[in-house]
């Protein structure tokens, strides 16, 4: 068994004295991982770090055995935020979310897209942020937990959006909501507009998708914990003064 991809390094772990289990998020083979033989040597060990872009070729005696990988480096997106502690701590939750939700040997290409363009805009501080919350939102799609807020549930309108449902995740109006507007979740506008408002609007719309991705995606997994990287990844950002 044999096959070539590219795919975004999510996790490393050491496998006996000099080799390495990978996982790796790839463009046709979803979540896969695999050996690296001498990959806990000081001339590979380097090269593997979460979030590099590589291209692999996996091979097996069967196609349910673990395989082993040959890797060659494209791309190493730790040095672009090694010097922002914020896009680090967004790499950090991205890999370790991807590693969290998806099953193994699965093909997601959308999502795929999604989190190669996010990977590859890190360290650049103007539009790295939406794209974040764009692509949680994108995971709970994948997932099958997505948000609809283009309309109310309630009215149909499209006007006045102000809350979203804890259970459908669809947009509610004000008048929609009636006496159930304190059983509601505050929209956000980061959410609707994805336009920069500032961190802490920023910080509304990650609560949110946490929200979804902890009370819906997680128990639909085994009702495991989030990440913790995903969690720092939030706390600093709401630290961020709000007009950055």
């Amino acid at each position: 068994m044999q096959w070539r991809d590219q795919g975004a390094l999510l996790s490393v772990r050491q496998h006996g004295e000099s080799s390495a289990i990978i996982e790796v998020f790839t463009a046709e083979h979803g979540r896969h991982l695999g050996v690296v033989r001498g990959g806990a040597s000081r001339r590979i060990a380097p090269l593997l770090q979460p979030g590099a872009q590589l291209d692999l070729t996996w091979r097996a005696r069967l196609d349910e055995h673990i395989g082993s990988y040959n890797v060659e480096p494209l791309k190493s997106r730790a040095v672009a935020v090694m010097g922002d502690r914020l896009a680090l701590a967004a790499l950090n939750s991205v890999t370790s979310l991807l590693a969290f939700v998806l099953p193994e040997r699965e093909s997601h290409p959308a999502l795929y897209g999604h989190t190669i363009a996010l990977l590859d805009l890190l360290g650049n501080s103007s539009v790295w942020n939406l794209a974040y919350l764009k692509w949680e939102m994108a995971l709970l799609e994948e997932m099958g937990f997505g948000l609809d807020l283009s309309s109310c549930a309630a009215t149909g309108s499209r006007e006045d959006l102000v809350y979203i449902s804890p259970k459908t995740g669809r947009a509610v109006s004000s008048q929609g909501a009636g006496e159930w507007a304190d059983r509601l979740l505050p929209m956000p506008q980061s959410l609707l507009s994805f336009q920069w408002a500032g961190h802490q609007d920023l910080a509304a719309g990650l609560k949110i998708t946490g929200f979804f991705l902890e009370n819906h995606l997680a128990p639909a997994l085994g009702n495991t914990p989030l990440p913790g990287a995903r969690a720092r990844f939030v706390d600093r950002l709401a630290r961020q003064p709000s007009d950055e």
